[in-house]
């Protein structure tokens, strides 16, 4: 019990720590780099993908049978590479804060769905379980595509680099999957599974409700930022008197207030007039 808390503990960790970027260090390496460089960024990042894996615990918890937890990861596996391959070829994007924000609630809802909530609480039964998990592999395949879009891809054998770091993606899964199995296939034997399999799925909606309000965070601070910056005034606004220190121009402080319009092109301008900054 307390080894899988301990694993799961740092994977959040690890994984908090390259949370939402590709560090420059990576960029860099894959400037010249070739299909092995993405494979083992895609493996890089679903190693260290923390909300990917709780979610993949959560679906294997109970599992016993080799042909169910190849069924339902098969399911999974589909589902993200669909949206990692297309949404990057295509160039589909978000903010990755969101896209992470619904896979922390995926967690959630594996965790709600382990300790018979849909029966205990909603008095129903709980939804295909299959068809779920391919419906949140769509999406976690999604947040993968907006950290392969972080990359430096290019237009020259893009094909190929999409599909490199989706190999990466399968073979980080299944040495992670590998991991949790064999933990989990030790645990099942000893008497503290039964007594604690539901603390340890409600430990997965706290660690799921928790994500969810740290990505949502991220999301509000980061619409903050850009907007503060446009407040901003430039040196070309400002002017010296003599030796003295920096003066604001009186006729910019005269200047109206007029709400800032964020453009498709992710620049801004003042409403009304179409001055862009």
């Amino acid at each position: 019990m307390y080894i899988i808390l301990a694993i799961l503990f740092n994977f959040i960790v690890v994984g908090l720590a390259f949370a939402h970027g590709v560090t420059d260090a990576d960029k860099m390496s894959l400037v010249s780099g070739g299909n092995i460089d993405y494979i083992w960024q895609g493996a890089k990042h679903m190693v260290t993908g923390y909300d990917h894996l709780l979610f993949l615990f959560g679906v294997i918890f109970f599992l016993k049978k080799f042909k169910d937890i190849v069924k339902f990861i098969t399911a999974f596996t589909i589902g993200h590479s669909i949206t990692l391959i297309f949404a990057t070829f295509y160039e589909i994007t978000a903010s990755y804060y969101l896209i992470d924000a619904v896979i922390a609630l995926s967690v959630c809802y594996k965790g709600f769905e382990n300790i018979g909530g849909f029966k205990k609480y909603l008095k129903m039964e709980s939804p295909n379980l299959q068809a779920v998990v391919f419906l949140f592999g769509l999406i976690h395949g999604f947040g993968l595509s907006t950290r392969l879009q972080q990359l430096p891809l290019g237009d020259e054998g893009l094909i190929w680099k999409i599909l490199s770091f989706n190999v990466g993606v399968e073979l980080g899964q299944i040495a992670a999957l590998s991991i949790m199995l064999v933990l989990l296939t030790q645990w099942r034997k000893t008497e503290s599974f039964t007594r604690f399999s539901m603390a340890s799925n409600s430990g997965l909606i706290l660690v799921g409700l928790a994500l969810f309000v740290f990505q949502m965070s991220g999301y509000m601070n980061n619409k903050i930022e850009p907007a503060q910056a446009s407040h901003s005034l430039s040196t070309s606004q400002m002017h010296r008197h003599g030796d003295g220190p920096m003066h604001v121009d009186e006729s910019i402080k005269k200047q109206p207030k007029e709400p800032i319009i964020k453009t498709e092109d992710h620049g801004y301008h003042h409403g009304g007039h179409g001055h862009e900054h």
